[in-house]
């Protein structure tokens, strides 16, 4: 069982945390809450699809090279790390302190995938890699967010178990809860 904590409590860690993983579905908004997490927090911002998975025109990186970039950094002091990638979780979780988990519905993150592709269509998104064009997502990329709470939600639980069973996790449900942990990091302490 993953150990569950209220926002009050993840703002608090969070001020000191110096290793925090963000996971969840596309679109869910996990990206633009990690860059807002890093500038108030001073902490170096990592984006799995920028710094590991992709390279220039969405050719995907070699799996042991990956896992090396990723080893490589989950061993420094510092990071919050944006993607999922359950298969790196052996690698990184036993490092991370904390766990946001952007838990959207399935329709949120179809409608923010869709306004992401309408708005940086033809550009390079911040947190991806340079040469890599923003699409209008294709039917391929609507049927994984679709079926995601099926699909990786059982194996992000199994992972989260067996690789960080003592790490906190928090699960953001929705953009005001988002918002509230952002709050709470910007009152007082």
């Amino acid at each position: 069982m993953t150990v569950s904590i209220s926002l009050e409590e993840a703002a608090e860690r969070l001020r000191t945390a110096e290793r925090v993983m963000v996971i969840g579905c596309s679109g869910g908004g996990k990206s633009t809450l990690s860059q807002k997490l890093c500038a108030r927090l001073a902490i170096p911002y990592v984006s799995m699809d920028r710094d590991f998975y992709w390279l220039p025109g969405w050719v995907k990186r070699d799996k042991a090279e990956e896992r090396a970039m990723i080893a490589e950094t989950v061993a420094r002091e510092r990071w919050l790390m944006d993607g999922s990638g359950p298969s790196t979780f052996d690698l990184r979780l036993p490092r991370a302190q904390m766990v946001l988990w952007v838990r959207l519905p399935r329709w949120r993150c179809l409608l923010g995938v869709t306004r992401r592709g309408l708005r940086h269509r033809g550009q390079t998104r911040p947190e991806m890699a340079p040469g890599c064009l923003e699409k209008f997502p294709d039917r391929e990329f609507m049927s994984y967010i679709w079926n995601f709470e099926k699909r990786f939600v059982p194996i992000i639980l199994l992972q989260l178990q067996a690789y960080g069973p003592d790490v906190p996790v928090v699960q953001l449900k929705s953009h005001e809860q988002m918002r509230r942990l952002l709050d709470l990091l910007d009152a007082p302490a």
